[in-house]
């Protein structure tokens, strides 16, 4: 079975995708720790973001061993990710090792923004994941306060808004729902609200699809 989870950022996908993977004992990939990846080596480098022939080659030589470096999850980096990750050629790299890692059995959860549209259209289930930007903003800023993170919630709110504008008008694979998804919202879900609404929405489509 292939779970596609698709939404923008802080909409609770990723927290979803652990929870679901476990669930069911499939395998998971936060498909954002890959671009994200992509987005360090670029800083790391100190290439320009607009170089399209380093950010490929990056793309092309990820280490996934190197997914659990906690730098990956830093604001830096996330902002940098939405910028790379709206490079065609960035994108046409990594479409191969995402949708082999999803059909290796037994099946996968994989959470990203165009999952369901683009990288598993033919999912078995696709769920699309959203909340308000104020409460993505809040949730951010209470995981960044946490880590003991010097930030602002209006600043969280600012680049969540330019990242949502960024994410859903780029021409690579914007992020939008599925003709065929589930959409849930999250808004005024806490985490075993939200497991227990999306553990419904796949049970729903598995029985569709196996009356």
């Amino acid at each position: 079975m292939i779970i596609a989870i698709d939404g923008p950022a802080a909409s609770g996908k990723g927290t979803l995708g652990k929870k679901l993977a476990a669930h069911y004992g499939l395998r998971h990939l936060d498909t954002g720790l890959i671009y994200r990846a992509v987005a360090l080596a670029m800083l790391e480098g100190g290439h320009p973001l607009t170089d399209v022939v380093r950010a490929e080659h990056a793309a092309k030589s990820l280490d996934i061993d190197s997914f659990s470096n906690p730098e990956l999850k830093s604001a830096r980096v996330g902002e940098v990710a939405s910028i790379v990750s709206a490079i065609p050629q960035v994108r046409a790299a990594l479409l191969k090792f995402q949708q082999d890692f999803a059909a290796s059995p037994p099946g996968a959860v994989l959470d990203g923004r165009d999952i369901g549209t683009v990288i598993c259209p033919d999912a078995d289930v696709k769920i699309f994941v959203v909340a308000t930007p104020e409460v993505r903003a809040t949730r951010r800023y209470l995981e960044f306060k946490a880590q003991g993170l010097p930030v602002m919630q209006a600043d969280i709110l600012a680049d969540i808004l330019k990242r949502d504008a960024r994410d859903t008008s780029r021409a690579a694979a914007p992020l939008k729902a599925a003709p065929d998804a589930h959409v849930l919202d999250t808004t005024a879900l806490d985490v075993d609200g939200a497991m227990h609404a999306a553990i419904a929405l796949v049970e729903r489509a598995r029985a569709g699809r196996n009356p």
